[in-house]
């Protein structure tokens, strides 16, 4: 399999060189956050797919879920594989009301092979406070399967089946108490820059007047509240989520070695460089002897592993690289040394270490 570098590129050159953004899609305003809830429940309803038996934890569990609803049951008695623990995680966001529902996912946390047809019931959530915020509960929706054959035993599995979400399935029940600031808003940049945070400060001062708007550091702009802005904040953050600034991506390759994946942003060059590459190729053989005793002597038959191994190191070949300006360049260039996703991979780091491409590589 050779790399459709050149497919990646194509797709990545469709956009403009440089485009504005709005603030809103570029900052995120201080103080205005985000909470991870989390839970820990029991899924019922599963095929025979739920956890052991013997695990304590879910018997326990579902004891102590029975005594609630009035079924005094000893956990020791319990021998159920149609029910999972599980744990559910889920978000709550700035200004969220009590009603507003949001998704949650469920994940097994015992031996449960599949969560497919299960149901998650009410499970509290809580912040790292420990307080109840919301309560989850609804049908699981696995995004898998799996199919298994009792007579010849043939097993199959498409994608995670232990892992399931419910769309709106918790309830808010209480919110974040959030209180607008009066005097400054702070803008905190997504991706941290100088350029960007440069020109942050500049839109904002051709929209809202000079003075108005400092940038602090690379990932922190100022905006004071002032003049007809005054007791208007709502008014001038959404103003300011349409004002639109051309953010400064750095040169960068993207590599996911597990996948053999590379994609690379724009802005990225390539200096004149020669690459040699080549391969060892290893074969190993393994081949059964038997020893057979003579007759009447004494010994036993046994089985001798025999194993042969051959290493090969093809020859390499260099290929220049010329001086590659812009990014169809660089896919061209690269394009022409034929290699694998993998080779390709080691050759990017490799050059980027020669300095010859001039792009920061950064490994998944």
């Amino acid at each position: 399999m050779r790399t459709s570098f050149a497919i990646i590129t194509a797709v990545v050159l469709a956009a403009p060189a440089a485009h504005a953004a709005r603030l809103k899609d570029l900052v995120t305003v201080e103080g205005f956050r985000s909470n991870h809830l989390v839970g820990l429940g029991l899924v019922v309803g599963l095929d025979g797919t739920g956890d052991r038996p013997g695990d304590p934890a879910t018997r326990q569990a579902t004891a102590n879920l029975l005594r609630h609803l009035g079924n005094q049951v000893a956990a020791s008695d319990i021998r159920a594989r149609n029910v999972a623990l599980v744990t559910v995680t889920g978000e709550l966001g700035a200004f969220m009301r009590p009603g507003i529902k949001v998704d949650v996912t469920i994940s097994s946390a015992g031996s449960a092979t599949s969560l497919q047809g299960g149901t998650l019931l009410s499970t509290p959530l809580k912040a790292v406070n420990g307080k109840i915020y919301a309560f989850a509960q609804g049908q699981l929706t696995v995004g898998g399967f799996e199919v298994e054959s009792n007579q010849t035993g043939s097993f199959f599995r498409k994608n995670h089946v232990t892992v399931a979400r419910i769309p709106g399935g918790a309830t808010i029940e209480r919110g974040v108490p959030q209180r607008l600031p009066e005097e400054k808003l702070h803008l905190l940049l997504n991706e941290p820059d100088f350029t960007t945070a440069s020109r942050i400060e500049a839109a904002i001062e051709s929209t809202l007047g000079s003075t108005v708007a400092e940038v602090l550091d690379p990932g922190l702009v100022e905006v004071k509240v002032s003049g007809a802005w005054k007791g208007r904040v709502i008014g001038l953050l959404a103003t300011l989520e349409s004002v639109e600034a051309v953010p400064d991506a750095p040169a960068r390759v993207i590599v996911d070695e597990r996948t053999g994946t590379v994609v690379a942003g724009g802005g990225l060059t390539l200096g004149p460089a020669a690459v040699a590459y080549g391969g060892l190729e290893i074969r190993i053989q393994e081949r059964f002897g038997v020893s057979q005793p003579q007759p009447f002597a004494q010994g036993d038959t046994v089985v001798i592993p025999e194993s042969e191994v051959q290493a090969e190191e093809k020859g390499g070949k260099m290929v220049a690289l010329s001086t590659a300006a812009t990014l169809a360049d660089v896919a061209a260039a690269l394009n022409a040394l034929n290699v694998k996703p993998r080779d390709l991979i080691a050759i990017l780091q490799a050059l980027r270490a020669a300095g010859a491409l001039r792009a920061e590589v950064r490994v998944l």
